[in-house]
């Protein structure tokens, strides 16, 4: 099975990641936490996306706050998926930093998840790596299922109570 990388710009992003990552835990999918900046240490976040592949990834989460743009500093040195996630900061509440996900330049594209997305940053790379995978792909939909059941049943009860 590919690993999934979550690539964070600082540390203090670490509260939003933790919720990709034990998304990707829950469905039993490798990943690899790593803090690389975009403009603090350029080189190492280069060489990790340019080697990722062959280091067996299927898919990278990036997450950053303020308009550090680490998302497409990775995607611009790979092929693979980058999926973006914004951090709400306190100056623009993330607004800058969804700007800077989302606004990428034609031929290297990033997947952008709403700021503080972080399970649909770790869905959306589960939905990915299960387009070859048959058994992660029934995992989803298995929850997906789940999901739907559950609203249905939300539904029932309040139509008895208020209908």
């Amino acid at each position: 099975m590919k690993k999934v990388a979550v690539i964070m710009g600082s540390a203090s992003d670490l509260p939003v990641v933790e919720k990709a990552i034990k998304t990707l835990q829950e469905y039993e999918v490798p990943c690899e936490v790593h803090v690389f900046s975009a403009h603090r240490t350029p080189d190492e976040a280069a060489d990790f996306a340019q080697h990722a592949r062959e280091n067996g990834f299927g898919a990278i989460i990036a997450a950053a706050g303020m308009a550090a743009h680490l998302a497409g500093a990775l995607a611009a040195r790979t092929t693979l998926p980058v999926i973006g996630i914004p951090v709400k900061s306190k100056y623009l509440d993330g607004i800058d930093a969804l700007l800077s996900t989302v606004q990428m330049p034609s031929g290297i594209p990033v997947a952008t998840v709403a700021i503080d997305g972080a399970v649909n940053a770790a869905l959306l790379s589960l939905q990915i790596l299960a387009v070859s995978d048959e058994a992660l792909a029934k995992r989803l939909d298995d929850a997906r299922r789940a999901g739907a059941e559950k609203v249905l049943a939300a539904n029932k009860e309040l139509e008895e109570k208020y209908n």
